[in-house]
């Protein structure tokens, strides 16, 4: 009888041993998967590079088309001195692009990078959205403002982060918005007046950058290494240019993009 149930006590002793060797196995590599995202590499500001340039036309510089805003008189009385101007294509005095949205596109370590806490202007005043273009960090708050005496309706066209539609009426309370997700870019309307245009640049690093009156751009803190960058224009589409940038170099990276 011994015999029976010491050989019956062998096999469970083992299974049980088994069970316990497997629950470890199974656990190590959970543990050892985790540890990478919880020291997520800290970035050398000392050794971060730079990229500067700037985003050129070439071509005949077209001209900025009057907007007619006589259906809505409030709208109208705003710009009684001279016309609004759609903001569509601005060739600035010196040959280059306005509103020419560069950023990093491939390359970014992955990494939680801070989100700003100070939110980005998106204005409504004169019945047009001001800036033309804006750039956020995903989860970056943007304050939108209806300074105008007429009502306003923003909407904000995604097609990864999640659309929405809302009334704002004149002179009322800001409102904060934010987009989740990378998406570059994202087209903003007015459904009150169709004229009225804007676009959202979502990143998720802080490395973009807005052209202004002069065309330029200046993208600081790079980490080392090789990268796609990419200028969006609303008319002339996308370049994409690739670049490498060793510790503390300043780099000229510039665009062009050809008129019609």
């Amino acid at each position: 009888m011994k015999n029976v149930l010491l050989s019956l006590a062998i096999p469970c002793v083992m299974f049980v041993a088994g069970c316990g060797g497997s629950k470890t196995s199974e656990s190590t590599p959970k543990e050892e998967a985790a540890a990478p995202a919880a020291s997520a590499p800290a970035i050398d500001e000392a050794n971060a590079a730079t990229l500067t340039g700037k985003v050129s036309f070439t071509g005949d510089k077209p001209a900025m088309r009057n907007i007619d805003m006589s259906a809505n008189p409030a709208c109208a009385r705003a710009h009684a001195g001279a016309p609004a101007k759609s903001e569509e294509v601005i060739v600035n005095d010196n040959g280059t692009l306005k509103n020419a949205f560069v950023w990093v596109k491939a390359g970014v370590p992955d990494r939680q990078w801070p989100v700003p806490t100070t939110p980005v202007d998106l204005a409504q005043k004169g019945c047009m959205y001001g800036p033309h273009v804006i750039g956020v960090m995903s989860n970056q708050d943007i304050k939108i403002v209806n300074s105008d005496p007429t009502n306003h309706n923003i909407h904000p066209l995604p097609k990864i982060n999640q659309e929405w539609n809302e009334s704002q009426p004149p002179n009322g309370d800001s409102k904060l918005k934010k987009f989740a997700r990378e998406e570059v870019m994202i087209p903003v309307k007015c459904n009150v007046h169709p004229w009225m245009r804007s676009y959202i640049g979502v990143v998720n690093h802080p490395f973009f950058f807005v052209t202004g009156d002069d065309g330029t751009f200046t993208i600081k803190g790079l980490p080392p290494g090789k990268y796609t960058v990419e200028a969006w224009h609303e008319k002339y589409g996308t370049k994409d240019v690739e670049v490498t940038v060793a510790a503390k170099e300043s780099k000229a990276v510039d665009f062009t993009f050809p008129g019609a």
